[in-house]
């Protein structure tokens, strides 16, 4: 069991991401004992073992006590949002907003994406996938609603490649897809009220679904100072932000949405 837990984490840092279906992640979220080493040993580094009933992917994080102690040692707080700037971070959080909270409706209510209608028999069925349940957004679409406020097109381009990158997208032509971290490191505690409840509604005048179930929390303090930020400075662009420390094992991402080192 000390080998396979070593395994698993060390697989976890250097691919940032791992499907629920592998046979190590798959121990990890059905055997007690086993996930109890895990995170016995990830909390020794200050790490966190992140997965949610909503998604695929697994993936690691900083623990809430680390956070200060790794980006609060210089003067000011280091990013850990992949480099993205305040209008990056809007973005994800607009695209979480129209891509994952629709599919866990879907979800919570067994309808698979090619559905039209919800089979009366289907709360017998187990809880669909992701890849079954989500569905992308149009790329010119999301242009034609959110230019204006998000940086125009060339800010738009630059950050979506950013997220695609990082792995909170895909894209497949005109689609914007979901990525393996994006239904992961939304810190959805704290920021569901704010989305749900209004502020993208009043900015951006987009409907709002029902409130999902709630993930914990996975992500940086900052980026719920730089929605609040949107919130208020919704009509004026937004400037380049701050470089981020980013490495190849910085795994979280949350607005919280800002995303963590792993």
């Amino acid at each position: 069991m000390t080998e396979d837990a070593q395994i698993l984490i060390a697989r976890l840092l250097a691919h940032q991401t791992l499907r629920r279906e592998d046979k190590l992640v798959k121990r990890a979220l059905s055997d007690e004992l086993f996930r109890t080493e895990i995170d016995t040993r990830l909390k020794a580094c200050g790490m966190k073992f992140v997965d949610n009933v909503y998604a695929d992917y697994v993936t690691l994080a900083l623990t809430r006590d680390s956070e200060s102690k790794v980006f609060g040692t210089k003067e000011t707080w280091q990013n850990n949002n992949f480099g993205l700037a305040r209008d990056g971070v809007a973005l994800l959080v607009v695209l979480w907003s129209l891509i994952i909270l629709p599919k866990r409706e879907r979800q919570e209510a067994h309808q698979l994406a090619e559905e039209d209608q919800n089979d009366m028999f289907g709360k017998d069925k187990p809880m669909p996938r992701a890849e079954d349940t989500s569905i992308g957004i149009s790329y010119r679409a999301l242009l034609a609603d959110f230019g204006e406020k998000l940086g125009k097109k060339t800010r738009m381009d630059m950050n979506l490649g950013q997220l695609a990158r990082v792995g909170f997208i895909e894209r497949k032509a005109d689609l914007i897809l979901e990525g393996p971290l994006l239904d992961l490191l939304m810190d959805t505690d704290t920021l569901k009220d704010r989305i749900i409840n209004g502020a993208l509604s009043d900015i951006f005048q987009i409907p709002v679904p029902r409130t999902p179930a709630i993930i914990a929390p996975v992500v940086a303090p900052e980026v719920e100072a730089e929605i609040s930020a949107e919130t208020n400075e919704a009509s004026a662009e937004t400037p380049v932000a701050d470089a981020s420390t980013n490495t190849s094992t910085d795994i979280e991402a949350s607005p919280d949405t800002n995303t963590e080192k792993e």
